[in-house]
């Protein structure tokens, strides 16, 4: 039997290789699981009884661009927060944004450009760019996101015969794993990029709703604002984590009527509809700010309980947004296996998040730790790792 070689040089996924760096014992007799960002926060209470409520549609196909009351409450829902006013042909439904993060690139990115296309990723990043770009026969090229850049790639210190090959930049703001946030500014200033290179943008924007005070600007609303090209950009939401319900699986992308269209193309030959009572419960979350707004009010609280515990701490830095926390250690792995150990805490290496660029991991001494245990739950690990790394 022959296999194919496009993913056969694929590291190892980031949560088997955690497993296998912690299968050691610890001596600590409670564990306080700090690795995946699985939202912990309840979810809507109506939740069940729309359920319920449409049990039958189980009985049936689902629509595989979004029923319309679902696509009116993410139409809704993009209004009131970014103005937009879209019509149903620039919105497509997804189950859960990875899906879309994949599909969109073998959509929209074209087989040749000046060359072998180029992908650009953030780094660390989110995984699925990377076998997105691989997919499609793109040169993946990861671009550093350091505390120099302010945690978010610098786009324009690539060259231009890069910049001339790129199809697609994916970027993910508010960032996992840094908790930085793009401005107006570095959004008018990528988009105007992207109109010079011809190159499409994949803004991954699914921790907008997590937030201290100012809500994050969005992507498509900023090139809205600047009259760019309608397709542009792609922008990529979920409910997982502005409502707490990762398995609802309940996401979409909006953009341009040409990029929706030919990813909807795509779609309706391979994709995986959700389920019309899914979408039904999906309408109503999305068309609901109240539970987000007390969402939102934990992880206030979270971001000053990790302020007080690592505020002493050399190199810290208070995240804008999202749930995580990018701690610097001097090397991920050993931290890891440290805090494990001996205090039963398991948080993930930086570098599981990252790749070696010119021998060097922009993650390697970083640990991330998710903010999404009870409130109480979540102080302890904190507290526990503050004295067994900076003690």
């Amino acid at each position: 039997m022959v296999f194919p070689e496009r993913f056969s040089n694929l590291p190892v996924a980031t949560w088997p290789r955690l497993r296998a760096l912690l299968d050691v014992p610890t001596t600590a007799s409670d564990v306080i699981n700090m690795t995946i960002g699985e939202p912990r926060h309840a979810f809507p209470a109506f939740v069940g009884d729309i359920l319920a409520a449409n049990l039958q549609g189980f009985a049936k196909y689902p629509n595989n661009n979004g029923t319309d009351d679902l696509l009116d409450a993410i139409a809704g829902f993009l209004n009131r927060r970014y103005g937009l006013d879209l019509a149903h042909d620039q919105i497509l439904t997804l189950n859960g944004t990875r899906e879309g993060l994949y599909n969109a690139a073998m959509a929209l990115s074209p087989e040749e450009k000046n060359g072998q296309p180029v992908i650009l990723t953030p780094n660390p990043f989110y995984q699925v760019y990377a076998v997105a770009a691989l997919s499609v026969g793109a040169e993946p090229i990861y671009v550093p996101a350091t505390e120099s850049s302010g945690h978010l790639p610098d786009f324009h210190a690539l060259s231009d015969d890069v910049l001339a090959r790129t199809t697609i930049a994916y970027i993910c703001s508010p960032a996992n794993p840094q908790g930085a946030v793009a401005d107006a500014e570095y959004w008018r200033a990528l988009i105007t990029l992207a109109e010079k290179h011809g190159f499409v943008i994949f803004a991954d924007e699914c921790y907008s709703e997590i937030y201290r005070d100012t809500p994050p600007v969005g992507a498509l609303q900023i090139a809205t604002e600047m009259g760019a090209d309608p397709d542009r950009v792609v922008i990529f939401h979920s409910l997982s984590k502005r409502s707490n319900l990762p398995g609802l699986r309940s996401g979409f992308c909006a953009g341009g009527t040409k990029s929706i269209a030919r990813i909807r193309q795509l779609r309706a030959f391979a994709g995986a509809p959700l389920p019309e009572p899914l979408q039904a419960v999906a309408a109503k979350v999305w068309d609901d700010e109240a539970h987000v707004e007390e969402n939102r009010a934990l992880y206030h609280q979270k971001y000053e309980i990790a302020d007080q515990i690592f505020g002493q701490v050399p190199g810290y830095q208070s995240p804008q947004a999202g749930f995580f926390l990018w701690l610097p250690v001097e090397n991920g792995e050993a931290a890891a296996m440290k805090l494990w150990q001996e205090t039963g805490v398991r948080v993930l290496p930086g570098a599981y998040l990252s790749r070696d660029v010119a021998g060097e991991n922009p993650g390697a001494g970083y640990i991330r730790v998710a903010m999404v245990a009870p409130t109480q739950e979540m102080q302890r690990g904190l507290t526990l790792i503050r004295d067994c790394l900076y003690g």
